[in-house]
């Protein structure tokens, strides 16, 4: 299958939600969820890690990693949208906004996805974990360095960042392409774009901050019992050894 709807939104602009609602439409979707996959992990961040090394515009196979998906959302793709609008020019295309606009996207996103890496309780897992020091990798080349232009640290700066894309999108992408979107709009406006029945029953919310939160507070968690339990082996054999 090839992908029918690209979304071309920043991260932390509903685009959990959005797979959700995506998938219970019929639209098998891509997001970073998918990368993290068991069944994905290795091939998927290894494709993502060659993406971030190449220079913008570089041609790739993207059916490596969507052949399995009608849908994508989420960064790390959203990093990429001009080369998958070119690449999949019968898709049709979401720009997703923050309800709460650019000043909330920000905040959001510092306080979540941003803040893994910062955080010390962090550090440990991203070093002993394979698959955590392969996504930090790409993040901080081609999200945090590419597509964020290494400002995150900069609000004045990244909210002008998001404004642009919008710009961006909107001269890249025939108006009869694009459905620019807020989740917290529903299914109407999403179902009339992709012109499928609406679903009765609420539409998702998932992956809120302080859900996010919490799953890295048991990451961090989890690093640290490790730490813990390494230090503790280490003085039980250093005992032994000198005992």
């Amino acid at each position: 299958m090839e992908l029918q709807v690209i979304g071309v939104g920043f991260g932390r602009t509903g685009t959990d939600s959005l797979r959700v609602a995506l998938n219970r439409l019929g639209f098998p979707c891509y997001h970073m969820h998918e990368v993290m996959r068991p069944r994905n992990q290795k091939s998927h961040l290894a494709f993502w890690n060659r993406v971030a090394d190449a220079p913008p515009g570089t041609p790739f196979d993207w059916q490596e990693v969507f052949a399995d998906y009608r849908a994508v959302v989420d960064n790390p793709a959203a990093c990429v949208w001009r080369e998958l609008v070119l690449a999949y020019p019968q898709a049709k295309v979401l720009l997703t906004h923050h309800p709460g606009g650019a000043e909330a996207w920000y905040q959001s996103t510092v306080e979540t996805i941003y803040s893994t890496d910062k955080r010390t309780d962090l550090v440990l897992v991203r070093r002993i974990v394979p698959t955590m020091r392969q996504m930090s990798r790409m993040a901080s080349r081609l999200i945090w360095g590419r597509f964020y232009e290494g400002k995150m640290d900069d609000r004045a700066a990244m909210i002008e960042r998001y404004e642009r894309h919008s710009r961006d999108v909107a001269e890249a992408v025939p108006a009869e392409r694009l459905l620019v979107y807020s989740v917290d709009q529903g299914w109407e406006p999403l179902c009339e774009f992709l012109g499928v029945p609406v679903p009765n029953e609420p539409f998702p919310r998932v992956n809120d901050r302080a859900e996010f939160q919490r799953r890295l507070r048991v990451i961090g968690l989890v690093g640290n019992v490790v730490l813990l339990a390494l230090a503790a082996g280490l003085l039980g054999l250093v005992y032994w050894l000198v005992g």
